[in-house]
């Protein structure tokens, strides 16, 4: 199955890399490349990811990598990456849809 990534999932994996590369420049790139990489298991593996619980359908599920959650969307022929959130941020729904 082939990954898309969205305009605002890519926005946020830059915003936040950039954030922790104002501490920590090094740590930022890995976690950038562990964002990427941990999507890549999505195309062989679709549903890895549990039901992201605000949402509550079977389509939409989420993967945690470290602090932050990768939502995206299951559809028929592809996998959107729809955004990327730090686990203690509010995620709203009307956002993704």
């Amino acid at each position: 199955m082939d990954i898309e990534w969205s305009p605002l999932a890519i926005d946020r994996v830059l915003e936040l890399a950039e954030y922790i590369a104002l501490d920590k420049p090094d740590v930022a790139m890995q976690w950038a490349s562990d964002i990427f990489d941990s999507t890549e298991k999505l195309s062989e593996h679709p549903r890895l990811g549990r039901i992201v619980p605000e949402i509550q359908e079977v389509e939409y599920s989420e993967l945690i990598e470290g602090n932050h959650r990768i939502i995206y969307f299951i559809g028929v022929s592809k996998i959107s990456v729809l955004t990327v959130r730090h686990g203690k941020q509010l995620l709203f729904v009307e956002n993704l849809k």
